[in-house]
């Protein structure tokens, strides 16, 4: 069995919000195998398909973004699941809005959800999915609330779908495909203007 978890916030006030990006992304892949992530269980809305061959259950947690890893461990603690066979996708604000990158493992990186996974299940070895929305303003703190539970703008609308389909078909070539082919050929890096030269 492995796990596919899309990070995001319950409620239709957060369903376009760049903080719901891990949703989206779940939805997308949910959409391809033709099933609806809608069973409730362990605090989360699950779905259990198989994809080539391989049992596979998808995950929104409806914990709230903070207290994602209550949901996670619980579906990890009755399928007995290996770390290695866990992925996530969540928003990340320190990669600009298109961007994707793929990662075996690692810190939180100050994401909240991902940092709640990692301490209930007591390892940052997790294949994550992160999920470029950009930020407003660099060390900004103050504004950070803001920026994630709010909508991508429309002038970023096409590079932003375009990273969570991108996203949704890693996470469904990560089942049964090495993660170094994965990486290469998902990965996607947008140069933010401020650093494009002319």
């Amino acid at each position: 069995m492995k796990l596919i978890v899309g990070l995001g916030n319950p409620g239709r006030e957060y369903e376009k919000t760049r903080h719901n990006s891990g949703f989206m992304a779940a939805d997308l892949l949910a959409d391809r195998l033709g099933v609806n992530i809608s069973t409730e269980k362990w605090n989360a809305l699950t779905a259990s398909v198989r994809i080539e061959g391989t049992p596979v259950l998808l995950m929104k947690p409806l914990t709230y973004m903070n207290l994602s890893g209550s949901a996670v461990s619980q579906a990890v603690s009755y399928f007995k699941i290996l770390p290695e066979d866990i992925l996530i996708m969540h928003d990340d604000m320190d990669l600009p809005t298109g961007s994707v990158r793929i990662r075996k493992k690692g810190s939180a990186g100050g994401q909240k959800g991902m940092k709640s996974i990692i301490q209930s299940l007591g390892t940052d070895e997790i294949a994550r999915i992160r999920i470029g929305v950009g930020h407003s303003k660099r060390g900004d703190h103050e504004v950070v609330p803001d920026w994630v539970l709010s909508p991508v703008p429309k002038s970023e609308q096409d590079i932003f779908e375009r990273s969570l389909r991108n996203s949704a078909e890693a996470a469904y070539a990560w089942v049964n495909e090495p993660m170094d082919i994965v990486m290469q050929k998902y990965n996607i890096k947008i140069v933010p203007e401020s650093e494009q030269k002319d």
